[in-house]
């Protein structure tokens, strides 16, 4: 008996194995034309790229993009919420079609997905309260630094050990879901610096009722390029989001997009074809 359901459960396995394989080397694009929809997994407590409001609905710079890149092709966006930690699993697993939601291309990612051209360029900034004396990524030195898990800032710790992990409390940074919660420990002292994306601090402290106590520290991590994140097999899909994003560009909607989130003031690469 227990010799059966081993083998049962090998199998089991195996299938399961070989279906996600099966369905990352899949093109995708006319079943996603069929259903007249695509899914997209986010973070939805990153700000500004898509994140709720108090009333619940979900707004954003990446929300409007995608938006507007599915409608010339008669899709409707879903988006759904996931741990972001897991978001290549749930790409792979079929969950979702897309990860749109300031994904920075790199490297160790590149092996599990495929990106789209890049939309948007973004920094690793260190965020720290004026207060605190701490005025550079020298001065985390035996510090509490604060990183979302799963995110490029907290794999930029990992990768360049120097700049970060040798230096602070621990050698190791406090992980948080959402940066929401990162903030809030900031703010109250349990942490001394956090590494978040440069998008996202510059509109959180831009949006405080007391800005001047922030200071922001750009350093020496490599500049970031978001992109969307799809699976393998999805060629005709991503063809069809790189012609959905130039076409924006041209026709005026990427630059309102910008200045609606960030009042202009973005590096967008594709504004400079």
């Amino acid at each position: 008996m227990l010799l059966t359901v081993l083998l049962t459960l090998g199998t089991t396995l195996a299938g399961c194995g070989q279906s996600a394989k099966q369905a990352d080397t899949r093109d995708t694009w006319a079943r996603i034309q069929r259903r007249k929809k695509v899914v997209i997994g986010l973070d939805d407590s990153f700000v500004p790229m898509g994140f709720r409001q108090k009333s619940g609905k979900l707004v954003g710079y990446d929300i409007d993009l995608a938006r507007a890149v599915f409608k010339q092709y008669g899709i409707k966006v879903d988006f759904q919420t996931i741990d972001w930690s897991m978001n290549a699993t749930e790409l792979r697993n079929g969950t979702i079609d897309l990860i749109w939601n300031g994904y920075s291309i790199t490297p160790e990612r590149a092996k599990k997905v495929a990106f789209s051209q890049t939309y948007l360029n973004n920094d690793q900034v260190l965020v720290t309260l004026k207060k605190s004396g701490i005025h550079s990524f020298a001065g985390m030195q035996g510090k509490v630094l604060g990183a979302q898990s799963g995110s490029s800032g907290y794999n930029d710790i990992e990768d360049y050990p120097k700049v970060f992990k040798n230096r602070i409390k621990n050698h190791a940074p406090v992980q948080y879901d959402s940066f929401t919660n990162a903030f809030i420990d900031l703010n109250a002292g349990r942490i001394q610096g956090l590494l978040i994306d440069s998008t996202y601090a510059n509109y959180y402290i831009k949006h405080q009722q007391h800005p001047e106590d922030f200071k922001v520290t750009v350093g020496s991590f490599p500049k970031e390029q978001f992109a969307v994140g799809m699976r393998k097999g999805d060629v005709t899909l991503r063809n069809k989001i790189n012609r959905g994003l130039a076409r924006t560009a041209k026709d005026g909607q990427l630059a309102k997009i910008n200045q609606k989130w960030f009042g202009g003031n973005v590096d967008t690469p594709l504004l400079k074809k």
